[in-house]
């Protein structure tokens, strides 16, 4: 009966001679007349998506922008030249509704020349990264104002807070997306939005509460953020430092709402009610949105081993007896922390792989570990090793991204929490998910004692990992169906999708 009406409506006013005054259509109107009569359908929304170079930050963001085109939205993503090559897989399964847009790179007489993703920084120039990034404002401004097709939401990293502002200016919704889980995020808005500081006559051991947080978690100084914990010391250039908080704040105070990559079933708490820390904002909860295979083991950039060959590698094992070793595309660990790691790895007799990026390993060491330890350099095909029946336990930064593909892949993890948002993910992990058990203390240059990190690896590939193993398990499952139709983060999706179509 609707749709009756709303063609009557629209044929009255487009070709009103060829209507009856009873007000039926003759019968005599031709198909062809019915046709151009028909209303025109309304245009996908237009969203702009400003990822944040960083391996860690860009790589769930396209994966979510691959979700948003699936469903009809039309994206235009924000790139530098060098970091185009991210795209490719995205622009080559959906040409038709993702387009690049690419600024160069703003210059910081801090920064390398060429340098435009954090891959090639070290911690301490994290901060003056995000600053620099922050200049692209007004290019990016400008030519969202000179388009034909409007924009009606900009998607971006939380380190990009600048684009909130700029998406009320052009008339769209700001939506932040967070790389990390709903803890991480609440915790590290919550840092720069409270300020806390460490008295003086403490050391890094003095305990930082989140009162607003479920739970009410605390950690200690040294497991904040160095960012913040450089910033509150003073130790940021001025502008610099309230460039980072500045963004933080834009994230509370202009924002539309979050989007997490997490789901209910790992974070529920953080999920069911508004947080303060997070300005009472709605969060979307759309994880994991990594696809489930990435056979090539190209995710991320070219893989230093071959999936195929590293999976041959790996079927000379038994199920769940390697453990396999990363921490992340930042992290280079310092020769004495390296060499603790590796002498645990000879010493705990477990089979292991262990991709090491940037760092250098002991000589002598591959020979002495050789048929039973494989050492990558350079990037791995992760997503692949992680989901071969041999890998059991995955020894990790506690990354977000890594945290993910090993959730769903249902494999447990050794914690060793480096920077940023990883101690309060591996809280979530060792204490409340219980999929893993603390490697070390962990924290950037922390050398473990190596006997101990030995014991360790031998307990958990043995019978007192077990249980946690099958726990690992349980929560794959729930992640997959979180994903499917009828699960949480299905929904939250669709939900989302709907709520922009609204703003065309």
């Amino acid at each position: 009966m609707v749709v009756l009406e709303f063609i009557h409506v629209t044929l009255t006013l487009a070709v009103p001679h060829l209507v009856s005054p009873t007000g039926t259509v003759p019968s005599d109107l031709s198909q062809s007349a019915m046709e151009a009569a028909a209303p025109t359908p309304a245009p996908a929304p237009h969203l702009l998506v400003v990822p944040f170079p960083a391996q860690g930050h860009a790589l769930p963001l396209l994966d979510f922008v691959a979700l948003l085109a699936a469903r009809g939205l039309r994206l235009s993503v924000v790139t530098t030249p060098a970091n185009l090559q991210l795209l490719s897989p995205l622009l080559a399964v959906h040409p038709a509704a993702v387009r690049a847009v690419t600024f160069p790179f703003p210059s910081h007489p801090a920064l390398p020349p060429g340098l435009e993703n954090t891959k090639g920084c070290g911690p301490g120039q994290f901060p003056t990264f995000i600053h620099a990034f922050a200049k692209l404002r007004e290019p990016i401004l400008a030519w969202a104002r000179a388009q034909p097709d409007p924009v009606v939401a900009v998607v971006a990293d939380f380190f990009c807070g600048w684009t909130q502002p700029l998406a009320r200016e052009i008339g769209a919704a700001g939506i932040v997306f967070s790389p990390s889980g709903a803890l991480g995020t609440a915790a590290m808005h919550s840092l720069f939005r409270r300020l806390v500081r460490r008295p003086a006559d403490s050391d890094d051991g003095f305990t930082v509460a989140f009162p607003a947080i479920p739970g009410e978690p605390s950690f200690q100084w040294r497991e904040l953020l160095m960012m913040y914990a450089n910033y509150m010391a003073g130790r940021l250039e001025e502008q610099v430092g309230e460039s980072v908080r500045q963004n933080f704040l834009w994230n509370l105070q202009e924002s539309w709402g979050f989007v997490s990559n997490t789901f209910r079933a790992l974070e529920g708490r953080y999920l069911d009610q508004p947080l303060e820390d997070l300005a009472f904002r709605r969060v979307w909860a759309v994880g994991p949105v990594a696809p489930d295979t990435d056979a090539a083991g190209v995710r991320g950039g070219e893989a230093a081993v071959g999936a195929a060959d590293l999976m041959a590698w790996l079927d000379a094992f038994t199920e769940g007896s390697v453990v396999y070793v990363c921490f992340g595309s930042q992290a280079v660990l310092t020769p004495a922390v390296a060499a603790a790691l590796a002498e645990a790895l000879e010493r705990s007799a477990v089979p292991f792989v262990w991709a090491v990026g940037g760092s250098v390993v002991p000589d002598g060491f591959e020979a002495r570990v050789a048929g039973r330890g494989l050492v990558v350099r350079g990037w791995a095909p992760q997503v692949a090793a992680l989901r071969h029946a041999a890998v059991g336990w995955f020894m990790t930064h506690c990354g977000w991204n890594s945290t993910l593909e090993a959730v769903a892949a249902g494999v447990p993890m050794l914690a060793w929490p480096m920077t940023g948002d990883q101690f309060f993910d591996a809280r979530l992990l060792v204490d409340e998910a219980r999929v893993a058990v603390r490697a070390c203390a962990g924290g950037i240059g922390f050398v473990p004692d190596a006997g101990e990190l030995a014991s360790v690896l031998a307990d958990a590939t043995g019978e007192k990992g077990r249980d946690m193993r099958a726990r690992a398990k349980e929560l794959a499952a729930e992640a997959a169906r979180a994903v499917k139709k009828g699960g949480r983060s299905y929904a939250d999706l669709e939900g989302l999708v709907q709520e922009i179509r609204k703003l065309c």
